[in-house]
């Protein structure tokens, strides 16, 4: 079996500590909320698919975690060219880049993304692969309302999403 060398950094946040998994190409696998003492948690958030895992602190800070901070010091567009890896279904990577073309500042429906992806009608689906998004931030899954402007749906809480989308101007 192969093993999958993967590097982990925790940055504290204005909206809680948040742990970012890069791989050996600086390719992030997996950027969530949470602790990072919590090895179990890490393992079953990382996207299938990575065979065996040799989880290391990593030792000097990532592009992803200088992204990420210059992203809390207000440059929203500082995660656009970030790489990530995802793993999940056909579906979930459909979901998931579609989420990824959400400027900052914008926010869309769960329809609208069903619609994008050529899945109108789809709109709980969407929804269920916004919960699985191993990447938050990166995959902006915040910038998702309901149909009505509703903030609904935020695997990181609503309060989180509320600030998120007050710090990049799409509410105020």
């Amino acid at each position: 079996m192969i093993e999958t060398r993967l590097f982990l950094e925790t940055l504290p946040t204005p909206t809680g500590l948040l742990r970012i998994v890069t791989d050996e190409r600086e390719t992030i696998r997996l950027l969530d909320w949470g602790a990072a003492d919590d090895p179990a948690d890490l393992r079953r958030r990382l996207p299938l698919g990575v065979g065996r895992l040799r989880l290391e602190a990593r030792r000097a800070p990532s592009p992803a975690r200088g992204a990420v901070d210059a992203y809390f010091n207000g440059d929203a567009a500082a995660l656009d060219a970030l790489a990530v890896e995802t793993g999940g279904s056909v579906f979930q990577r459909q979901v998931w880049a579609a989420l990824r073309t959400i400027p900052a500042g914008a926010t869309v429906s769960y329809g609208e993304i069903a619609r994008r992806i050529g899945a109108a009608g789809a709109a709980r689906a969407v929804g269920l692969a916004n919960n699985r998004n191993p990447i938050v931030l990166v995959i902006p899954c915040h910038r998702v309302i309901g149909a009505d402007g509703a903030l609904v749906g935020y695997g990181g809480g609503l309060e989180r999403k509320l600030w998120l989308l007050r710090h990049e101007g799409a509410l105020l």
